[in-house]
């Protein structure tokens, strides 16, 4: 999945024409929104039938435990739950595929995996449940890609994801033991990880500023320079002529 001497030499994205930009726009705000109402679904599923699927979490060190990387993201304790995870999964899913359009899908699967993973290694031995282990390593994706990348486009992001979820970093702590912080700091640490293997690729265009007074001189050929010494030849014998 990574070649790390290909990925390690910056990529810059082409421009897009603006049918392909509003392809983008429409897949970015799609994508998430057709994983959240996967999530919903299956908690209308659970109200209407009756049927707890907390078993199907990740609980951590057992072998059933890890189905819990592949269905955590889509179980949730009660709708609180659900819709605290659902509003920044729609906003942060949408600035991931818009912005980094080229590694969003391949940070998406890595972040979903890694964590899951990690968590079942590391977390209380109790099911973990919900989407929060995506959020928070959506989060930590674009924050960290604008401290590697250090293109004004990624930090202005970086700041927007501070401004907007700053207060999130209070979850990476064992502060409420009904919440899987365990999941946060995992998803945390998935996130600016990957941001960092792709720090280099899907750059913004790279603006390359000419000089006109270099072209100016690389346009003056030999021929121009004879023909000017000749043009003054001529002028000189002619004044001596009028004399």
């Amino acid at each position: 999945m990574f070649n790390f001497r290909k990925i390690n030499a910056a990529q810059y994205r082409e421009p897009l024409s603006k049918a392909e930009e509003n392809q983008l726009l429409y897949t970015s705000i799609f994508m998430p929104i057709v994983f959240v109402a996967l999530m919903w679904l299956v908690k209308i599923f659970e109200v209407l039938t009756g049927i707890s699927l907390a078993s199907w979490g990740v609980f951590p060190l057992t072998v059933k435990g890890l189905r819990g990387i592949l269905f955590s993201p889509l179980i949730h304790g009660d709708w609180n739950h659900l819709i605290s995870n659902s509003v920044p999964f729609i906003i942060l899913g949408f600035l991931m595929l818009f912005t980094y359009r080229k590694v969003a899908f391949k940070a998406f699967v890595f972040i979903y995996l890694a964590s899951g993973f990690m968590l079942w290694l590391t977390g209380r031995p109790s099911y973990h449940i919900g989407a929060s282990n995506l959020v928070y390593g959506f989060a930590f994706f674009l924050f960290f890609s604008g401290v590697f990348r250090k293109d004004i486009q990624s930090i202005a992001l970086s700041l927007l994801i501070v401004f907007l979820y700053g207060g999130i970093v209070w979850g990476l702590l064992p502060l409420d033991w009904h919440i899987s912080w365990e999941g946060h700091l995992m998803g945390g640490i998935s996130g600016a990880f990957i941001a960092f293997i792709y720090r280099n690729v899907d750059l913004p265009p790279k603006i390359e500023l000419e000089d006109e007074d270099d072209d100016d001189e690389d346009d003056f050929t030999e021929q121009d320079y004879l023909r000017v010494v000749y043009e003054l030849k001529e002028e000189n014998r002619n004044k001596e002529n009028e004399s």
